[in-house]
């Protein structure tokens, strides 16, 4: 997926929770868009990215602030949680990953409210029954 800069919302590095038995926590280079977070397993970014899509994430979640780090759960819609982590002296991923998402959200809501207007306005027998029952 090619990104220009405009698209980015935010970059740097974020510590994932390994998926393993002893859950190391591994520096990844992440890229947050409008549409996705993008991590990669090193940071020249020349490893293919793990594409986490916003409209898979349901919710940003357990954000506890422990001594220098900040830790965050992004649980997706199939009920799984990732784990990260972040270095609590800069503007922390969490709030940002959860405008993002909130930002998706409200666009997908509208998108969808217009799409069943159009729909509703190009049936006009719809209409006509509608305002037929109207007091």
């Amino acid at each position: 997926m090619k990104m220009s800069a405009a698209e980015i919302l935010k970059e740097g590095e974020l510590e994932k929770r390994s998926d393993s038995l002893l859950q190391f926590w591994k520096r990844k280079t992440c890229v947050l868009t409008a549409d996705s977070l993008n991590i990669y397993p090193d940071t020249q970014k020349r490893s293919k990215a793990k594409e986490l899509k916003l409209q898979s994430i349901k919710k940003v979640d357990c954000v506890e602030r422990t001594g220098k780090f900040v830790y965050f759960t992004i649980v997706t819609t199939d009920d799984k949680e990732i784990d990260f982590r972040c270095s609590g002296e800069e503007n922390c991923w969490n709030a940002v990953i959860t405008m993002a998402l909130i930002d998706f959200q409200n666009r997908k809501a509208i998108q969808d409210f217009k799409t069943r207007q159009d729909n509703e306005s190009a049936s006009p027998g719809q209409q006509e029954r509608r305002m037929a029952r109207a007091p």
